[in-house]
């Protein structure tokens, strides 16, 4: 999971224009606070804590809109949304349960699809060297990063088995740069800049600044990590044996918005349920939380020690273009497997996924269609995935209505199960 939570940090501070020691800080305090964030869910109590084995990371849906923010705003909006977002989640945990019902597969799957396709245009350009202006874009040489590295992911998914394959990306990403290394492309400088020791500092990239837009933005993004914590939920339970009542469901919503608060107020970004783990508790048949406790306070130390942020970014632009581009894949994929289990022979489902995945691909390569609009309104109608959810959920209403309450085991297939967890 270090890769995942990794690649947010990454991706973010590279679209922002973050300098190397931001970077180093904004690695290693995402490292720190996945481990905090986990701890939330970890420990039970009134309020707080769904109590399965669950690990909360980087949520990979927002980083697409979170580099528009930022782009449009400033970073100081970046905060400011993320901190609106998570006290939005804290406040609706308790009926989310009804406002759940808006978001059946066809509207998730549409969405997290979108994701997918829009992201993986942002691997691509870093697999040709990270500059597609660049007179050495599409060198040869990071071509061959770019590639080995995919090979490297795909043939330890072929062959390797447990711990190993489910490792597959991290694999990959060392292979890469070991490959980089030898043919000197790699620079380690960040490593040798980086402090020895730090302390998380409250704002460290400034006050936070609340712009509406910019809010509610991050709070569709969230509502659709909820809807995808939610899955990760029902499938531990289920391996695990827990019942998912809906007391624990708002412990759990309520702790990841906690988390995304304190996200906020760190300077890191949300995070939700990690899907990953799932396979992990599903291949180890270690149902217990111990393990998961010892992992949280494990991300906690290293994130205490900056160099250990830095060594992702000596990572080349290609080796990261290449494991991206199977992530992004896989996200896409994800979307498509939730799609799986919506009728398709119906034309009303047919029209609502293909309006959807138009406006979410159409609108996101082509944001100037909206040039003479406001530019308040132009930051919904060119973001593909606001736009995709926006209208996946209207017509999935016009189309089908409001959908009547369902009883739990009707609900529960309506998710990801344990086999059904794409394993990054």
């Amino acid at each position: 999971m270090y890769a995942g939570a990794v690649a947010v940090p990454l991706l973010i501070g590279t679209g922002l224009g973050f300098n190397e020691s931001q970077m180093t800080y904004l690695i290693s305090i995402d490292i720190f606070m996945c481990g905090v964030a986990t701890l939330l869910q970890l420990a039970v109590t009134k309020f707080f804590g769904i109590g399965l084995p669950v690990v909360l990371g980087c949520a990979i849906q927002a980083v697409a809109p979170l580099i528009l923010i930022g782009q449009t705003h400033g970073i100081g909006t970046v905060y400011g949304s993320i901190i609106a977002a998570g006290i939005f989640v804290v406040l609706i945990a308790g009926f989310f349960s009804k406002v759940e019902r808006l978001f059946p597969p066809i509207v998730t799957g549409t969405v997290i699809t979108t994701i997918g396709l829009t992201l993986i245009p942002v691997a691509v350009t870093k697999m040709g060297g990270g500059n597609a202006s660049s007179k050495q874009f599409g060198d040869p040489k990071a071509l061959l990063l770019a590639f080995v590295t995919i090979g490297l992911i795909l043939a330890i998914q072929i062959f390797g088995k447990g711990f190993v394959r489910s490792i597959a990306v991290l694999v990959g990403l060392i292979g890469g740069t070991l490959l980089a290394g030898a043919l000197g492309l790699v620079d380690f400088s960040a490593i040798g800049h980086a402090p020895t020791f730090h302390v998380p500092q409250p704002f460290y990239f400034g006050t936070p600044k609340f712009e509406p837009f910019s809010i509610l933005l991050m709070i569709i993004i969230s509502i659709v990590s909820m809807v995808e914590s939610t899955g990760v939920y029902f499938a531990l339970g289920d391996i695990t044996g827990k019942k998912i009542q809906e007391a624990d469901l708002k412990r759990g919503y309520r702790a990841e918005g906690l988390a995304v608060i304190l996200g906020g107020i760190f300077n890191t970004f949300p995070y939700t349920g990690f899907s990953q783990n799932v396979g992990l508790v599903q291949l180890s048949g270690i149902k217990t939380r111990r393990p998961i406790y010892f992992s949280a306070f494990f991300l906690i130390i290293l994130g205490l020690f900056p160099k250990v942020g830095a060594l992702a970014q000596i990572i080349p632009e290609p080796v990261l273009g290449g494991g991206m581009l199977v992530m992004f894949g896989m996200v896409a994929v994800q979307g498509m497997k939730m799609l799986s289990k919506v009728d398709f022979n119906d034309e009303k489902n047919l029209l609502i996924i293909a309006i959807s995945l138009g406006f979410g691909l159409g609108f996101n390569s082509l944001p100037t269609l909206f040039a003479k609009l406001p530019a308040t309104l132009q930051m919904f109608t060119g973001n593909g995935i606001v736009m995709s959810s926006l209208s996946a959920i209207v017509l999935n209403l016009l189309f089908h209505g409001y959908p009547k309450k369902t009883s739990e085991k009707e609900v529960q297939p309506s998710v990801l199960t344990g086999k059904e967890i794409t394993q990054h």
